[in-house]
Parts: C-alpha cells; sequence; structure tokens
C-alpha cells in the first residue's frame, strides 16, 4: 500500500494525485507492481525486504546516484509489551521522501495527522524527513519513559514492606522484569542504529552546503538520540538491580521455608525418641505397670519439644 502526501501553503496533507507530485510516499509493505510504480516515478531502486534486512552498514547507510538510501531499525507494538522489531528505510531524493516499512510503528500512523493539525511548516523533502525523526525520537522517548515508570513502580511495590498473612508472586515480578528488559533492549538497538542514521545524514548535509537550519537540526536530532541511549543504558542498570534484587528475595524467602523445615524436625527428634523408647517390646519394663506411666510419657514428649523451641526463640533464630 502506498500513502502519499504533498504540501499545501507549506503544510504536509494526504495527497490523491500522481505520485510524481507528492512529497512523501509511505510504502507498508509495498508489491511488486508499486515497487515499480516508485521506481519509474523516482528512476532509482527501492530496498527489497531483503536488503532492509542487511547487518552491515554499508547495506544500510549509502549513496547511489542522486538518492540517499538509510536504513534503521523501529518498534511497532510497544504499547503491549512485547514489541515487534523491522527495518524502516528512508529514500531521499531532490524531489521525495520515500519511506518503505515491513510493519507498522506508531509514529507513521500519528505523525501525519499530527502534522496537518499543528500546521507544521516543511519546504523540502529534507525538511519532512527530519521533522519525520523528530517524531520517532519523541516516541522512542515516549516508550522509555513509560519503560522506566513501570520499572519504578515494580520497584516500590517489591520492597514494600510485606504485611502478615500475605505473599508476593515473584513469577508475575520477574516475568514483568524480563518483558521490560527485552522492550529496554530493543530499544537501545534501534537508538544505535539511528544514531548511526542521524550521524550519516548529518555528514551528508554539511557536504552537500544544507541550510543552516538544516544542519542544526540535525546535530539536535543526533544529540537527543545519545541522550535517550543513556538514559536507555541507566534504564537497563535500574532493570538489572531489580532483577537481582527480585532473585535475593526469592533466596531468602526459600531460606525462610527450609529454615522453618529444619526447626520442626528438630522439635520432634526427642519426642519420637522417647515415644521409640517406650514402643519397644521389652519384659520388665517399669513405666508398662504404672499408673502414671503414660501421663509421664506425655509429659516428657512435650517438655523435650519445648526445649529445643525456647532455645532457638533464645538465640533469636525464630
Amino acid at each position: 500500500m502506498i500513502h502519499s502526501y504533498s504540501l499545501q501553503n507549506g503544510v504536509l496533507t494526504p495527497h490523491s494525485g500522481g505520485l510524481d507530485t507528492a512529497l512523501w510516499l509511505d510504502l507498508d509493505s509495498p508489491t511488486l507492481d508499486e515497487e515499480a510504480a516508485v521506481e519509474a516515478v523516482l528512476n532509482c531502486d527501492i530496498p527489497t525486504q531483503a536488503e532492509m534486512n542487511e547487518i552491515e552498514i554499508s547495506s544500510r547507510l549509502y549513496t547511489y546516484d542522486h538518492a540517499i538510501y538509510m536504513t534503521a531499525i523501529l518498534p511497532a507494538n510497544s504499547d503491549g509489551g512485547d514489541p515487534i522489531m523491522g527495518p524502516v528505510s528512508f529514500v531521499l531524493t531532490p524531489s521525495h521522501l520515500v519511506t518503505i516499512r515491513y510493519h507498522n510503528p506508531r509514529v507513521f500512523g500519528s505523525f501525519p495527522p499530527r502534522a496537518q493539525a499543528t500546521k507544521l511548516e516543511m519546504d523540502s523533502p529534507e525538511s519532512c524527513l527530519m521533522a519525520l525523526m523528530e517524531a520517532i525520537i519523541d516516541r522512542q522517548a515516549d516508550i522509555l519513559e513509560r519503560a522506566a515508570a513501570e520499572i519504578d513502580s515494580e520497584s516500590r511495590e517489591l520492597f514494600k514492606p510485606k504485611q502478615r498473612g500475605t505473599s508476593k508472586d515473584y513469577q508475575k515480578v520477574l516475568e514483568k522484569i524480563g518483558q521490560m528488559g527485552n522492550l529496554n533492549s530493543n530499544i537501545r538497538d534501534s537508538l544505535l542504529t539511528f544514531e548511526r542514521l542521524v550521524t550519516y545524514l548529518g555528514q551528508l548535509l554539511a557536504k552537500r552546503d544544507a541550510s543552516p537550519d538544516m544542519r542544526e537540526r540535525a546535530r539536535t536530532l543526533g544529540s537527543d538520540v545519545k541522550s535517550l541511549t543513556d538514559h536507555a543504558n541507566f534504564v537497563a542498570s535500574k532493570i538489572t538491580f531489580l532483577l537481582d534484587a527480585t532473585l535475593g528475595l526469592i533466596g531468602i524467602e526459600q531460606n525462610g521455608i527450609f529454615k522453618i523445615f529444619s526447626v520442626v524436625s528438630v522439635i520432634f527428634l526427642p519426642p519420637t525418641l522417647i515415644a521409640s523408647t517406650f514402643g519397644m517390646n521389652f519384659t520388665h519394663m517399669p513405666e508398662l505397670s504404672w499408673e502414671y506411666g503414660y501421663a509421664y510419657a506425655v509429659g516428657l514428649m512435650v517438655t523435650f519439644a519445648m526445649l529445643p523451641y525456647l532455645f532457638f526463640k533464645f538465640k533469636k533464630w525464630l
């Protein structure tokens, strides 16, 4: 599917005319015929899905003839906690901006109507690309802020004093930490590819004597990406700390359970010994014919059961 946009009075609006008169062509899972139509208009090749998935920098950032080819990894479905990562290619020509994608990052649906509603002014494919990248970075920042807020919430819940009779579901805590760790890791990978893209674009703008405004926006964009990368690293360290703390609390709880079983075993050992003694079938056992023999045996068992318990309490082991 091809979504096309053009400028009307400097504002980005949906385009219904021919592809050659559009400013931005957004190719969403394009068919071969759609790729061929765009290639005929641009007079240059469109990257295939296999080419977009190449991991070499030379395959993601290059210039061919009059077009600049740039590819970055962007997340989709990040609000669901299970993001879908996929490449998005940006092809910049003197007359068009083309984006090619085979998944649906949210920014590609939210940016055009927001640009139209706020009357975001543009005058060239370069300015459209820069505005789109700024929107992508804003979206990445929102995802990181949400991840950091959820980690803080989980941390407060985990270290909240435990009320008597309640227990924490550590399995759910670990699942949540795993989801946040996966999301943060994907965002860090995305920011890494985007940082390379912005650096490459900034170098090309400098070589081509772009306007000071474009070059300044590119530098600002690079600074924003670096700041977000640092923030993602900070969130990763918090996730690691929370994971270690959770595993430590699980170990403490397991040790407490084993301690209780050990204490119960020790408490019942003396009564078991006494009961075994009086359960032996010897002919001459005076207590068997004694009127108070049963009470005497029960008293011994209770006494020697209480002595270890009181000793553990005195030592503050319980």
